[in-house]
């Protein structure tokens, strides 16, 4: 049995029918978005669920043990990748979708969003779902398994928000798009847009977020 990870859950209402499964970054925890829910102000009632990541040695980092997504084994991120790792965190987040499925939302209604690490796991997991999911949030993030990555076909069609620092010097920018195109030549809708800052994210961002978000769940 694959096991359930422990998370933040906000509800911004009562019976909320929408929910947005946030992913933190290497070496964070679920605390790290959870202002960004308030920061949003989307209106309803919304589920935000931001898990943590297991506990792993990191090899990038000495093989000191921190929560992580999955391993990184060098700066260069386009070189040797865990895909034992990223393999498994898929399957903890399906779980996690599965939840708030049988919990009454329906797919069509739920984004899955994640800020480097995160943003992987967001991309591995949601450009696989069937039914597709509401949309895919990918901030300051990398496409790290693009052979794999499915054609879009059938229902498999989830809108992704890509957002990047041109001075990020931890998943440089030409790496995020490379990404892009690589989503783009599999037939994924992307809409990408690139601030001047490094590793993180900045106001103009939550202001994409907040008019992208609303579209997706019907709030615009």
């Amino acid at each position: 049995m694959t096991e359930r990870l422990d998370a933040v859950v906000l509800e911004t209402g009562p019976e909320p029918d929408a929910c947005i499964l946030w992913l933190h970054g290497l070496g964070a925890d679920g605390y790290d978005f959870e202002p960004i829910a308030y920061e949003l102000r989307l209106p309803g009632a919304i589920r935000y669920v931001f898990p943590h990541a297991p506990t792993r040695p990191v090899t990038i980092n000495g093989g000191m043990e921190m929560r992580a997504w999955y391993d990184i084994f060098s700066p260069d991120l386009q070189g040797q990748v865990d895909e034992t790792g990223i393999d498994d965190s898929r399957d903890l987040i399906d779980v996690l979708i599965d939840d708030q499925i049988a919990a009454g939302i329906d797919p069509g209604r739920i984004v899955l969003a994640g800020f480097s690490q995160g943003g992987v796991i967001a991309l591995e997991t949601g450009v696989r779902r069937h039914p597709s999911v509401a949309g895919i949030v990918a901030l300051s993030t990398y496409v790290a398994l693009p052979g794999a990555l499915p054609e879009v076909g059938g229902d498999a069609f989830p809108p992704i928000l890509m957002m990047h620092g041109s001075q990020d010097t931890v998943v440089p920018l030409p790496v995020a798009e490379r990404s892009r195109l690589q989503l783009v030549r599999k037939g994924y809708p992307v809409e990408w847009h690139v601030f001047s800052m490094p590793h993180s994210v900045c106001a103009e961002e939550i202001a994409i977020l907040r008019r992208w978000l609303s579209a997706r769940l019907g709030y615009a």
